[in-house]
């Protein structure tokens, strides 16, 4: 399916941004949302696409026993070896990639919000979508949010982050930037449905 004038945007931010937050109000605007992480989940758990291919450049150590990928130790590799990260992402974006386009052309939406966390780190997608939406906020808070989820250590939110784009970086090729600090979802929301106005809505 074609929707002829469509609007694609990349929404991007760092971990513990808040980013999700604002994807959850685009779709309630109207948006169809598109995750990647969620795709990469989908395409890496027990009989995905790409858990064979996962197997057989790292191993059966790094299958767990459902025959999904071991996050956990995929994740501490990837922390200690560049190469293994990269390689993980040779299998994995390129079907991302197919498989948001898939959606994205399945759908009705004038809207189509694809939800990246790591646009700006791929280089590719910029020339795949009209507007980058960034959602910001200190690094600071990064940290705190991050580790108040389940299961995170300071130390793994200091190298996730570590790992990502600078807030610089990012803030350089936005076309809008949310500032997502210290502010309550109420507040968040009214920011998102002012760009939604100012960009998904036709003037009078």
């Amino acid at each position: 399916m074609t929707v002829r004038n469509r609007l694609r945007i990349g929404l991007t931010g760092g971990i513990g941004s808040g980013k999700s937050s604002v994807a959850a109000v685009m779709t309630q605007l109207g948006a169809a949302v598109i995750d990647t992480d969620l795709i990469a989940r989908q395409l890496s758990r027990p009989g995905g696409a790409a858990i064979e291919e996962i197997r057989k450049s790292f191993g059966d150590a790094l299958v767990d026993a459902a025959g999904g990928l071991d996050r956990e130790r995929m994740r501490a590799l990837a922390f200690s070896d560049p190469g293994a990260k990269r390689r993980l992402e040779l299998i994995l974006h390129p079907r991302i990639g197919i498989e948001a386009e898939r959606q994205a052309d399945a759908s009705s939406a004038a809207i189509c919000v694809f939800d990246i966390p790591l646009l700006v780190e791929s280089g590719r997608w910029r020339a795949k979508v009209d507007k980058i939406l960034v959602v910001d906020c200190p690094e600071r808070t990064q940290l705190e949010r991050v580790a108040a989820r389940s299961g995170w250590s300071l130390q793994a939110a200091r190298t996730v982050i570590a790992q990502q784009a600078a807030r610089s970086a990012r803030r350089a090729c936005a076309d809008a930037i949310i500032f997502n600090h210290a502010i309550s979802l109420d507040e968040l929301a009214a920011q998102v449905r002012s760009l939604w106005r100012l960009w998904c809505e036709p003037s009078p």
